[in-house]
């Protein structure tokens, strides 16, 4: 009788409509999951000290070299060439850190709707780098004042958009980076593939030269997001193209994952 009843309920709370989490629970999960190991801690860190170590010389080369005055927040983007790989590694590790110890299985378990996985792994990816982004910036711009010595100039709204344009590019990246890693699987095709488009490519489309190659790395994610995050004019679209530019480099990556995940086994 006991029997009949429990599975008598579990049919009304079937019928109730009560399917899970949902995608509040998929991203709660990733949450836990993300902070229950070393390696988001340890790439943190990282990016850190090459934030500090980055600005602190950026400005004091600029100062001993008597280069023009500038706006301080430039140290902090120009070390975001660097300190974006922290972010890359730790999005990467969110995804092929399952795939190598088969846990996705488990994932996709949990939640079996399989772009909301990813999905919650762009997110909390995204939301990483946002705050990531915007605190290096500060805590660079603050070091790299103090190094720069009056070789820059501090503007509020200046440095307020620049912290915030380096948010929005290195969450922008983190999601391309999940998209990348769900499309390819494994930490070594995710870590090349993300650094030859993000760093490589560009360097030998500058080094080559020419018109054309120059005009396609004009439309590269690394040099779109550093004309977005530096603001200042000199680029050969408004910052609103730049970050479109960006966003469309996410996207792509992001479709791609989704593609993958939906047609490959797990």
């Amino acid at each position: 009788m006991s029997a009949v009843t429990t599975r008598a309920s579990e049919g009304r709370r079937t019928e109730s409509g009560h399917t899970g989490g949902g995608f509040v629970g998929a991203f709660a999960s990733e949450w836990t999951k993300l902070w229950s190991i070393r390696t988001p801690y340890v790439c943190l860190l990282i990016g850190l000290i090459v934030t500090l170590i980055f600005t602190y010389y950026y400005g004091a080369i600029a100062r001993i070299n008597d280069k023009p005055i500038q706006p301080v927040g430039n140290a902090s983007v120009s070390s975001a060439i660097l300190t974006q790989f922290a972010l890359v590694v730790l999005a990467m590790t969110m995804v092929t850190s399952e795939y190598s110890t088969s846990s996705v299985r488990t994932s996709l378990l949990w939640v079996p709707v399989r772009h909301r996985v990813q999905m919650a792994k762009a997110l909390l990816g995204g939301l990483v780098g946002f705050v990531t982004g915007v605190v290096f910036a500060l805590i660079g711009d603050a070091l790299a004042w103090w190094s720069f010595r009056g070789y820059a100039t501090f503007d509020l709204s200046k440095v307020l958009y620049q912290a915030l344009a380096m948010g929005v590019y290195f969450a922008l990246i983190a999601v391309m980076t999940v998209g990348a890693s769900f499309a390819l699987r494994t930490a070594a095709g995710a870590v090349s593939v993300i650094f030859f488009v993000v760093s490589a490519l560009p360097s030998m489309l500058v080094g080559l030269g020419g018109s054309v190659l120059l005009a396609i790395n004009d439309y590269m994610p690394q040099t779109a997001g550093g004309h977005f995050m530096l603001g200042d004019g000199d680029a050969p679209y408004p910052d609103a193209v730049a970050l479109l530019i960006v966003l469309a480099w996410a996207a792509a990556a992001h479709v791609a994952g989704v593609y993958v995940l939906r047609r490959r086994d797990a």
